[in-house]
């Protein structure tokens, strides 16, 4: 399933003393569902590749325990048949895992990462309720494909590095684009040119149209 090994040595050493608050708190109600988006020519792709995952997910995310899901998505794509949200199987693939008791705790009390790829379940296109994205109302995203990549993100209590740095650059050169570069940089492992990252957000299960309404806003961009 693309689990990797990643867990400190502190944490196989102490799984077993946390094992009744990992019980506690690895809910999924715990994890927040996060994504970076962006425009290119594919829109769904996939990697293994750990340690640019965890640099990519450092950078946005910062230091905090999350499951990292292997894959780039269609908007469109993140609802597979069954209804389920690729964050939902991102967790639940974890979750059925013989190691998840390692794993969980490692994830709550190390900020550790966790690798994933639930892909499989979410080949087919699912138009939406919300056909904003559809070639029929706006054929620009045919060529400029919207695309995601999503993450699991462990209670984060503290402000997230996306939202330090923005603010930074906004403050200091009155943009962020040096750090929107950045970010598009480190996706070249899974999104080569020509794509390129829009923003970041929180995915709202009870509003998917506010991930929709971020391409939407876009559109100026692209000359629409």
């Amino acid at each position: 399933m693309g689990l990797f090994d990643i867990f400190k040595s502190k944490a196989r050493q102490t799984a077993t003393s946390h094992t009744t608050q990992t019980v506690q708190n690895d809910a999924l109600a715990n994890f927040d569902c996060y994504y970076i988006y962006g425009l290119t020519d594919n829109p769904f792709r996939q990697s293994n590749d750990f340690k640019s995952f965890g640099e990519l997910y450092k950078k946005v995310i910062g230091t905090k325990g999350g499951i990292v899901i292997g894959s780039s998505f269609h908007p469109y794509q993140l609802v597979n048949p069954k209804g389920t949200s690729a964050w939902q199987a991102g967790y639940v693939q974890l979750y059925l895992n013989n190691k998840k008791d390692e794993a969980f705790d490692a994830i709550i009390n190390d900020n550790g990462l966790l690798l994933v790829d639930p892909s499989s379940a979410f080949k087919d296109i699912m138009i939406w309720p919300d056909t904003r994205l559809t070639n029929d109302e706006n054929p620009i995203f045919s060529k400029y494909v919207p695309f995601v990549i999503p993450f699991l993100v462990y209670k984060p209590t503290e402000e997230l590095n996306w939202d330090i740095e923005i603010a930074l650059g906004m403050a200091t050169k009155g943009n962020a684009s040096d750090y929107v570069g950045q970010i598009t940089n480190l996706t070249r492992f899974i999104m080569p040119e020509p794509s390129f990252i829009l923003g970041f957000d929180k995915f709202d299960d009870t509003n998917p149209s506010r991930l929709i309404d971020n391409f939407m806003n876009c559109k100026k961009l692209l000359g629409q």
